[in-house]
């Protein structure tokens, strides 16, 4: 057998080629899912972005650190705001062409496809996997999906509703549902919606004859239901998910008679200052790896066409889904929400 025996220089240049090599095919395997190497380079030079969401900030947070694990060299610097701030934020910066979002991430898709000659033409490298019933605009993506469930805590609920029928039963009242107030946002306006036009105009008299307590979003409605303040919390799945995750006393339900979905819409700005971070940020986000993060980690459901895999209790071939036709979604939530205002004596 003949040996070869390699100089301190021949080691260390064998040495370095190999390091190439492996970072080329690592960089090869993520062009194929996350863009192409060129994309990948820029967004380091670039080294962040500026992500506006109206999505809550713990999840947000987590899915930032995610991405940070497979691109260590993007920084996101998140502004975090309710849905009609944000919206009303966006406008005015760019009204004074100071828009400094990078990439902006909303929950209600009709407000964003106003705004829609704001974003740049964008598509994930995926985007043949998504179903195409969800966009409202070429630019805008469903990076986010959310899913309306039945939370109860195990402390003091022994038999908990399990369907939206359930929640008009005397039995669950006075003041021991927790829920979300219509105006709060386009997840909320997705929920009543669906209420309404799945049960019938007399709906909510019924459900607020049992009194429900009323919150100005999801997540003092969930930490309500921690403490104990209410024993059942019509809740989105994940913020429900979550707080079960880390320990409290929850046990969640996705209705029998129908689960309403609510897809958020997210693109990357024209007034980008850096767009390449900001598409690898979303390239990633909607990339399966990503979606399996959210569902897993997080609670989220999935807009891609196979998901790949379900949360516990959720199988879309036996519970019914359900998303609001876009046209309806648009035209009618100005007087239903002034309906359900007047129906649950809330005044804004």
């Amino acid at each position: 057998m003949t040996r070869t025996h390699l100089t301190r220089r021949q080691f260390t240049t064998a040495a370095a080629a190999s390091v190439a090599t492996a970072a080329l095919g690592a960089r090869g395997a993520a062009a194929q899912e996350y863009g192409p190497a060129e994309l990948i380079d820029a967004a380091k030079k670039e080294g962040k972005i500026v992500y506006y969401t109206a999505d809550f900030t713990e999840p947000e947070q987590e899915i930032i650190k995610a991405f940070n694990k497979r691109f260590p060299f993007v920084r996101v610097e998140m502004v975090r705001a309710p849905g009609g701030q944000l919206i009303t934020r966006i406008k005015t910066e760019a009204a004074a062409n100071k828009l400094l979002a990078d990439v902006v991430n909303h929950s209600d898709r009709g407000l964003m496809k106003d705004i829609a000659d704001l974003f740049q033409d964008y598509r994930p490298p995926n985007a043949d996997a998504y179903r195409d019933d969800v966009q409202v605009s070429p630019q805008l993506w469903p990076k986010t999906t959310l899913g309306w469930s039945i939370a109860y805590n195990t402390e003091l609920e022994q038999k908990p509703p399990r369907s939206w029928m359930d929640l008009c039963k005397a039995e669950y009242g006075p003041k021991k549902i927790g829920q979300v107030i219509a105006p709060s946002g386009g997840t909320t306006w997705t929920r009543i919606m669906f209420e309404r036009q799945t049960f019938g105009d007399d709906y909510w008299k019924k459900q607020a004859a049992t009194q429900p307590v009323l919150y100005p979003s999801g997540a003092p409605t969930a930490d309500a239901l921690v403490r104990g303040e209410v024993s059942i919390g019509v809740l989105l799945y994940n913020i429900a998910y979550m707080k079960k995750r880390d320990g409290a006393p929850l046990e969640i339900i996705f209705p029998s008679d129908g689960v309403p979905l609510n897809y958020y819409a997210a693109g990357v700005t024209k007034a980008a200052a850096n767009p390449n971070a900001a598409k690898l940020f979303l390239n990633w986000c909607m990339s399966e790896e990503g979606q399996a993060f959210h569902i897993k980690e997080l609670g989220y459901l999935t807009a891609l066409k196979k998901p790949p895999f379900n949360p516990p209790g959720y199988d879309p071939a036996v519970i019914k889904t359900w998303a609001p036709n876009f046209e309806q979604y648009q035209s009618l939530r100005d007087a239903w929400i002034d309906e359900w205002n007047k129906t649950y004596g809330y005044r804004q």
